[in-house]
């Protein structure tokens, strides 16, 4: 079987990409302090969780450079995901 070389990312990325998920985390943090932001919390949050883990699967786990099968994977990994997290918010507040 051959694989398919492809040049690492240097451990400046790695810094730069962890840099990035720090200040994306700090900002959900900090999102649920922020009144105005009542009416699109939730949407927010899902937007940010799933561009961290895109960022992480793509850079971390080298998805980025794998088969583009892989990717599909785990883009409908993400889709299904966001759409059980939307059903199951709308079924807690219908209650």
């Amino acid at each position: 079987m051959a694989t398919a070389s492809h040049a690492h990312p240097t451990p400046k990325t790695y810094w730069l990409i962890a840099g990035a998920l720090a200040v994306a985390t700090a900002i959900e943090i900090a999102i649920p302090y922020i009144e105005f932001l009542d009416p699109v919390r939730a949407p927010l949050l899902i937007a940010f969780g799933a561009a961290k883990f895109v960022t992480v699967v793509a850079v971390f786990m080298h998805l980025k450079y794998d088969l583009k099968g892989y990717r599909y994977v785990f883009g409908i990994a993400v889709v299904v995901a966001i759409l059980i997290f939307i059903v199951l918010l709308a079924v807690f507040q219908a209650l």
